[in-house]
This record gives C-alpha cells, structure tokens and sequence, in this order.
C-alpha cells in the first residue's frame, strides 16, 4: 500500500479521500490554491502545498504545478477526484513518467473515452446501444449544421472531450442551430481545451441510469449495480439513487452486462462508471465516467464497500478478493447535492462567507460528506458543491423519509443553498413514486416553488431576532414614562414593538407582543438581515427603516446587475438597440457556466459597462435598458 497519497483536488471529494487514506494509515497532502488557503481540506491532510492563484488554469489543472507538489512532499501515489485532472492523459503520463501511481484507469482507457466521438462509435462497433448522431471528424460550423439536419430534430449538442453536462445545447428549431453550436464550441474551449462537439438525437423525457463498476488488474470485472441521476439542472445532476427504481429486471441484467463489456472493451481497471440513457425498457451508451463519480456514496451504501479504498487498492496492485456473485445491493440509498446556488434564480451560484453550517451529521442512516464548515469562503472559481447528504433505508421510502428529516436539518446562512428545494423535490408525489425523467424540473415547476410569503410564525421569530439584538433594543427602548408613548399602551399588557422586514421583495410590517421565542423557528441574526428556518424552508429577511423606503423603491430601473463575480464571454447587443423583455443582452461564465443576462424590460439599451473579455464583480452594473414610454 501507498506510504504517501497527494490528493490533487479540493472541497468534499477531497475531503472524502482524506477520510479512507487516514483510515488505512496513509500520510495525505492537500493541494490548494489562494481561494481555499484556509479550506476545510487544507486543515484536514497531514501536509498542504500551495498551487497559485485562484484560477483553476493556475493551479488545480497546472500539471506541473501539481506533479511538482507531489515530487516535494513525497507522494508515491496521486488521487485525482472528479473534474479538474481526473481525467486528463498528460496528467496521468507525467504522474507514470515521475514514478507516481494514479489512482485511476490506465492511460489507453482514458484516451479511448476522452471523446464521446470516438468511444460511440467504438461502442457501436461492439454491440451496446448508441443513440443515431454524428460523431465524425469534419467540425466545422456548415458541416456540423448540415449533419444535424441530416440527424434531424431534436437534437443535442456536446463538447466532445467534456463531462458533467457542462456546455451541452438542446437545440429544438432549426434557427436556434447556429447560436447553439457556437455556444457549445465557445464553452467546449474554455473548459475541456477541445473544440470538437458532437450531435445526437435528443430523447425529450429520457431517465439518466448509470452501472459503477470495479475492475483490477488481474483481469477481474464487478458491476456494482445501478444508479438512477435523472432529477438535474443545467445537464448537472442534484439527486442520485441506487438502485435505479423501477426497471425490470431483464433489462437490468442487460445494463449490468453492457457496461461490463464497455469495460472490458477498453481494458478499463481501477473504479468507473458507464453512463445510459434509458426510456420504454431500452437503453443507449452515452460515456464512460473514467474516474470516481460525485454520486458514489450511494453504492456504497447499498454495497457496504469503500470505493475510495478499493481505487487505492486497486492502483497499488491488489486484485479484488470477492466475486459477482458474492454482491448484492441491500436497501436503498439516495444522494442529493447541497450547493451555493439561487434555486429561485436559475440556480445561479453564490459565494461568500459561510456564516453557519449546520450538518445532520446525527440523523439516523444518514452521511453527510461536506467539503465546508462554519467560517469557511465559498469561492466563486470553482464548483458550487458544499456537501452531499446520503440517506440509507431498508427501502426506497424509508430512505426518502430519512433525506427529508436530514434536510431539514441542515441549516446554512451566508450564502443561498438549494437545500429546501431538494426537500420539496423529496416530496413530490412524483419522485416518490419512483422512475422520474431528465424533465422533472419542468414538468414539477409548480411543486417546486419557494413559498410566496413566509409564514406567521417566521415573521414572529424574524422580528424577535431583531428586538433580541443589543443595537435594536437601544433603538426600541421606551421613554421614561409609558404616556410619553404612542404605541396603544395598556395597563397590565405587554408593549407591542413594530419591525419592517422585506422578503423576496416584499414589505412585512410585523406587530410583536413580548420577546419569547416562536417555537419551530430557527433564526440568525447578521447586521440587517435575519435567515430563519421553518419546516425545512429557508427565509431571508431585512430589517427596512421606514426612512429608506422610499429610497429603495427610486432605485435605478432597467439596470442589469451582476449576482455573482465572472467574465464577459459575449454581447449580444449594442448601444442603441431596440430590445424585448426576457432577451438576452450579454452573457457571462461564472462558476464553470455560462448564464445569459436577460433584459427586465422593453426598451432601448442606454449603456454597456463591460466588453467581452473583462471581468466583473457582485453587483456591477452590467448595461441599462432604458424602458419605452408608456
């Protein structure tokens, strides 16, 4: 076994790796760029080197840097994660050429599902499903737009050497073709330095079932069952299951058997994942995942095996000791991605300081495997992911029931979290009856949304919060003599104090009665904002002085502000252009995607403050869109 493992990523994967290398007695380094100089998994290793900057391109994907780091501290062996360098063959070369083990496949087999390209048609040639598409070399703009034609509509477009959806277009009409290749190819670029894309026939109410996998180096291959990822945003996955629910066992056996041979096909070792996707009893290969997935914690649940463990084992040379038929799955587990992300916006991303950070690490059956903790920056470089909670049941049920008790639960002030989303996604009747497709976000839209008002109760508490606090009692304190005040006094009857709060953009003036507090409610109070949670929902709220009312509701309209800092990646109009309400004035990639600004209104566009390329912080104001006269 290894003596000293680098693990070259951050936030809850690398965390998670720590936890198993510790465990069996191996020394870890953490990597770290600036952004996460004080993270939990710099605090967590044995040992933590230093990268660069803050940009991924400056540390986490620098090769050298990272191999450098793995040279001077020691390391005999590297684990790469997901994303970042998991799956980059220059990499896992010059970890072979330095005499480092890589935790992970071989470098032929990384190569071979690289491209999406040319692993569907090696996978074609053997027999799994593929879905009609093209995957050809010719890549320009006019020959792509005519292979899609010949394709035919729907259809979607992939970076080719790209993963976890990033940069995927679903294009449904022929003038939305071009627009979507070129954002496509433009985030394929940036992210994956690959170009390439491929077309495929889109499926518009598929599932997304996946088959882990173990493979040594002694020629032994093991399924570890399904997983079913369907419940997704962006292409990106939030809640993951296993076993996949409701699929027959024949076709199971099929799945089981087909990614199997996508394995043995490339002589794949180490831990893999083959993705399908799955409608009406079929299924087709879309990619081989040739590293550790986020979702794995959920076959290790059903499973009672360490995949991090067996990765290590596995790339120090030991073959698997179990067979087959010596694995079943026992229960059932779900996994849903806690991340600093605006559900009620698109799911845009956040950052900041997380204030508080409240785990069920204690609930029954449940893991939690979080990459933060109270204190800890969420940068706004990198993935939004804070933690993943896991819940084990005997059955589907009973782990749903424990995830909802989990999340509410899990408490996070600072930054936004789609916690209370996934709740209210855990509870739909149609996630509990089991088999949801990729269009669970569209089709649930009305279920899923945040309550409009908070109720009683929170606007109780939240004002409480307020009196509670030192500066607001001074502010509230009563004159001298209770007939100086003109707040309707009674003899024998508490003082009623009146606080103005604003939630989602609307005023609540709270009458109070006393300063208990209101049971079922928990608060944080931070300088003019007060965050409570009630019943697994989460509501922020300000404390308005009447005196700026008036102030708030002149602000500027038809500015577009920036929610969280990026680049520029694209103008789609100019100074002077007539614009309708809800189309798209520029775009910006923040947080490894792309987010298109959209105008609030009809109108004229008055200024643009920034040009492609430039970098822009938290609340800029982006342009400004003069609204036509009424």
């Amino acid at each position: 076994m290894f003596k000293t493992l680098l693990i070259a990523n951050r936030g809850e994967i690398a965390c998670r790796v720590i936890r198993t290398a510790k465990r069996l007695g191996i020394r870890t380094v953490a990597v770290y760029s600036d952004a996460d100089a004080g993270a939990q998994h710099v605090r967590m290793a044995d040992v933590a080197v230093r990268l660069g900057p803050a940009a991924a391109r400056d540390s986490y994907l620098n090769v050298e840097r990272v191999l450098a780091a793995a040279r001077d501290s020691g390391a005999d062996a590297v684990h790469p994660g997901y994303g970042f360098l998991s799956e980059n063959t220059a990499f896992a070369q010059a970890c072979a050429a330095a005499g480092i083990a890589f935790v992970g496949p071989g470098i032929a087999a990384i190569e071979s599902m690289g491209s999406k390209r040319a692993a569907k048609e090696a996978m074609a040639r053997v027999g799994v499903p593929v879905l009609p598409g093209y995957h050809g070399e010719r890549q320009g703009l006019d020959e792509l737009e005519s292979e899609a034609e010949r394709v035919g509509l729907p259809l979607i477009v992939k970076p080719s050497g790209g993963g976890g959806g990033k940069g995927m277009q679903i294009v449904t009409e022929r003038a939305q073709l071009r627009v979507a290749l070129e954002a496509a190819r433009r985030l394929a670029s940036s992210a994956f330095a690959d170009p390439s894309l491929l077309l495929e026939r889109y499926l518009p109410a598929p599932r997304h079932v996946e088959v882990q996998l173990l493979a040594d180096t002694h020629g032994k291959v093991l399924h570890l069952f399904t997983r079913d990822c369907s419940v997704q945003r962006r292409h990106q996955k939030l809640i993951e299951e296993a076993p996949a629910p409701g699929i027959p066992e024949s076709v199971r056996e099929r799945l089981h058997a087909a990614a199997v041979t996508v394995a043995r096909t490339i002589g794949y070792t180490n831990a893999g994942t083959v993705e399908f996707l799955y409608a009406d009893g079929e299924f087709w290969f879309m990619e081989m995942n040739t590293r550790l997935q986020v979702e794995h914690p959920v076959t290790e649940a059903i499973t009672g095996l360490d995949l991090v463990e067996w990765q290590l084992r596995i790339a120090a040379g030991e073959p698997l000791p179990f067979e087959q038929s010596q694995l079943a799955p026992r229960g059932h587990a779900i996994e849903v991605r806690v991340c600093a992300e605006d559900p009620d916006h698109d799911f845009m991303p956040t950052s900041g300081l997380l204030h508080r950070a409240d785990w069920p690490v204690s609930a029954a059956g449940v893991r939690v495997d979080a990459g933060f903790a109270a204190g800890d920056v969420v940068p706004s470089d990198y993935d939004s992911l804070l933690a993943k909670v896991i819940a084990h049941g005997r059955d589907r049920a009973e782990a749903i029931d424990r995830l909802q008790v989990a999340l509410a639960r899990t408490h996070l002030a600072g930054v936004s979290d789609n916690a209370a989303w996934l709740h209210r996604a855990l509870a739909t009747e149609a996630f509990r009856a089991g088999g949801v497709t990729t269009r669970f976000l569209t089709e649930q839209a009305r279920a899923l949304q945040a309550p409009a008002d908070p109720p009683e109760a929170v606007l109780q508490a939240a004002a409480r919060a307020v009196l509670s606090e030192p500066r607001a009692r001074a502010a509230q304190r009563s004159p001298a003599s209770p007939w100086e005040m003109g707040d309707a006094f009674r003899v024998n009857l508490a003082s009623p104090s009146q606080v103005t709060l604003l939630c989602q953009g609307r005023k609540h003036v709270v009458d109070v009665q006393g300063h208990a507090p209101v049971g079922d409610v928990i608060t944080e109070l931070r300088g003019h904002d007060v965050v409570a949670w009630h019943r697994a929902e989460k509501f922020t709220l300000a404390l308005l002085d009447p005196r700026e009312i008036v102030a708030t509701n002149s602000a500027a309209e038809g500015e577009l502000v920036a929610r969280l800092p990026g680049l520029v990646v694209q103008l789609a109009v100019a100074i002077g252009d007539a614009v309708e309400a809800g189309q798209v004035v520029m775009v910006v990639e923040a947080m490894k995607m792309e987010h298109s600004i959209a105008a609030p209104q009809a109108g004229r566009v008055r200024a643009l403050h920034y040009a492609v390329g430039e970098r822009v912080l938290e609340g800029a104001i982006l342009a400004e869109i003069e609204a036509d006269p009424v």
